[in-house]
């Protein structure tokens, strides 16, 4: 199943893609330790409410960028424009960009959570919501933005993490497994019928010490 993800390229990541993965990481139920400051992509590229929707094409082809914040005259995150916003509410319209305001075309409200949030409660959010991007939030102010994207690109570092630990889990199994075998019981001889407190199997018997010796002596 992961062999697929790794035959994958970004330009073929689509939507199905992000949340078939997103929903599989929250599925298997990861419990690493990395967290939502550990993935994001910070600084924010932002960009005024009153701004028209041009410069919010300028901006995500300047930086490389899928999304632009769109915050308030106070700094304050308002909401979300990516390129799906873009093509629905501009060019689909046949509208000139610069006729309309980024408020206007930004999806809002912006979903967000906090910096020390697990990477696999955001893409369980991420999952129930239908989004492909979240704002962190500490204390009040933007720090980062933490998109599927950035969560598939730690996939191989977490699935080394899951390997060994159940590599080591198995491992644990094993020792437990000799340990409960090695130790001995206390019962009947099934050979010789005679009460031990060191009965151990013997090819399907449960026998006592002397008997032991004695089928070892035979063989």
């Amino acid at each position: 199943m992961w062999d697929v993800y790794f035959e994958l390229s970004e330009a073929s990541l689509t939507k199905y893609t992000s949340f078939k993965w997103l929903r599989t990481m929250s599925d298997i139920g990861l419990r690493s330790r990395m967290l939502a400051k550990d993935v994001m992509s910070s600084p924010v590229i932002t960009i005024d409410e009153d701004a028209p929707a041009n410069q919010v094409a300028e901006l995500m082809d300047k930086h490389g960028l899928g999304c632009i914040i769109v915050t308030s005259k106070e700094g304050k995150p308002l909401g979300i424009i990516t390129e799906r916003d873009l093509v629905r509410r501009v060019l689909a319209k046949n509208v000139k960009p610069d006729s309309l305001k980024a408020k206007e075309v930004m999806t809002t409200p912006l979903i967000t959570i906090e910096p020390d949030e697990k990477i696999s409660e955001a893409a369980r959010r991420m999952s129930r919501l239908n989004i492909r991007r979240l704002g962190v939030i500490y204390k009040g102010q933007l720090i980062g933005v933490l998109s599927s994207k950035d969560i598939l690109g730690v996939m191989p570092e977490l699935i080394e993490i899951i390997q060994e630990q159940a590599l080591i889990e198995g491992e644990n199994r094993a020792q437990e497994a000799t340990t409960e075998e090695s130790t001995p019981l206390a019962g009947y001889c099934d050979r010789c019928g005679a009460w031990s407190d060191t009965l151990k199997e013997t090819n399907g018997d449960f026998l006592c010490e002397d008997c032991r010796i004695e089928l070892e002596s035979a063989e």
